[in-house]
């Protein structure tokens, strides 16, 4: 498997993932604290990263998580969960992973102004096309565009800058160790935070729920890292767009949210724009005569 196939397979199924995780945190929530839904799940998750890392042999590289790097994705990781998920519990999924799917789009304007991209024309159409199809999800009004929204919007530029920061991870640190550093921290920040929110005793469903929740979120984490440090940045992000479909079914099954049709004109937009995208760069290495992945 090529590394852009790779990287295309990870982001997919990771988005699945996180997805599908995210609709079980909002389910959860509904009647637990944020700070101690992450504190049970994170801590699920970071047992089951470390069980992994051990049976791997990754583990044995744990003394390179001492590096600034790390700590600057794990910090931009952590502000865009809190972030995400608060915004989450006061938003339809579909609406708050619809503003998440701006990471892309952003990711692209990154890339012009980090990587020294130089888009054309028709990629800039594109760009903002997608951004167009953001607003027509969203709807832009009192009860559909508040301050939870614009909340998500900033857990999208934090994802935005923790995925381009991804990219400066040495390789020789597994990605299972990188997501084991990100989820050990923000379950940290969560326990801590419990001291203001409380805490009460988990029931037998809500337990089994966030085992489920931290198995997805574990794979989650490390697919994506996988995805972001293998595969084009250009060409891997427009995948993320899976996530809106998982997302979509999710509200559609669990809170029966169901978008309008101007919605499906946005997601029409967003999912094309994602497909030019990609269908750019391949045409682009084509041309330049350069072998795939």
């Amino acid at each position: 498997m090529t590394a852009n196939r790779r990287g295309i397979a990870c982001m997919a199924s990771g988005m699945a993932f996180l997805v599908l995780n995210d609709s079980i945190v909002k389910y959860v929530g509904a009647s637990m604290s944020v700070a101690q839904l992450i504190s049970v799940r994170g801590v699920m998750a970071a047992a089951l990263l470390l069980l992994t890392a051990r049976a791997t042999g990754a583990s044995k590289r744990l003394p390179l998580l001492i590096d600034r790097r790390i700590g600057v994705r794990v910090l931009f990781d952590a502000l865009t969960t809190f972030l995400f998920i608060f915004s989450l519990m006061h938003l339809p999924i579909g609406n708050a992973t619809a503003i998440n799917l701006a990471s892309p789009l952003m990711l692209a304007l990154f890339a012009v102004l980090f990587l020294h991209e130089r888009p054309g024309i028709a990629r800039w159409i594109a760009i903002w096309a997608g951004f167009g199809g953001i607003l027509l999800i969203v709807q832009p009004k009192v009860e559909g565009f508040n301050a939870w929204s614009l909340l998500c919007v900033a857990a999208t530029v934090c994802q935005s800058v923790r995925d381009i920061a991804t990219r400066n991870i040495p390789p020789a640190v597994p990605a299972i160790l990188v997501a084991f550093a990100a989820v050990s921290f923000i379950t940290l920040l969560a326990i801590g935070m419990t001291l203001v929110q409380g805490w009460r005793p988990v029931t037998l469903s809500e337990g089994l729920l966030l085992a489920v929740a931290a198995v997805l979120l574990a794979l989650g984490y490390w697919l994506i890292v996988e995805s972001m440090r293998y595969g084009e940045m250009s060409v891997v992000a427009p995948f993320r767009y899976v996530a809106l479909l998982v997302a979509l079914a999710a509200g559609f099954v669990v809170w029966g949210d169901v978008p309008s049709a101007v919605a499906w004109g946005g997601i029409a937009l967003v999912i094309g724009a994602g497909v030019y995208l990609l269908h750019e760069q391949r045409r682009k290495r084509a041309a330049a005569d350069i072998p795939p992945g």
